[in-house]
């Protein structure tokens, strides 16, 4: 597990945007099978991290017309449980870190693996996005 040093301001990067926390399995169970759409970035201490994948996120979030009911973050290596049981939810794509994940009403929708992050700028990320919430957000 990282030391909470690490993480803290990773987390508040998402947490001080609105992002709630999912830190147990019942916060992820409760938040993706709610009525609408869920956002759920599983953040990470990586550089694709910092460099595109929460930058894009908030780009994201904060440009488009439609955006998701909820907007939610666990954090790989540090929320162990939650993760394990949003990795669930996420199969079967791979355990993937980090990752953004679109569910409506409980169900996934749309899915960005570490593979589709790494070598992007934050607004090709922050374009997918937008992309997805303009389909399935109302």
């Amino acid at each position: 597990m990282y030391p909470a040093e690490i993480v803290i301001p990773m987390k508040e990067e998402l947490t001080e945007h609105g992002f709630d926390e999912l830190l147990t399995p019942e916060d992820v169970d409760q938040k993706i099978s709610a009525e609408g759409t869920t956002l759920v970035v599983i953040n990470s201490v990586c550089g694709c991290s910092a460099g595109s994948a929460r930058p894009g996120v908030l780009m994201s979030v904060h440009n488009s017309e439609k955006r998701p009911d909820n907007l939610t973050t666990t954090f790989a290596g540090f929320d162990v449980d939650a993760v394990k049981r949003l990795r669930e939810h996420l199969l079967p794509y791979p355990p993937s870190s980090p990752a953004v994940a679109l569910f409506k009403d409980g169900k996934l929708v749309h899915m960005i693996e570490r593979h589709q992050i790494e070598g992007r700028p934050a607004q090709m990320i922050a374009q997918n996005l937008i992309a997805a919430f303009e389909e399935y957000c109302n």
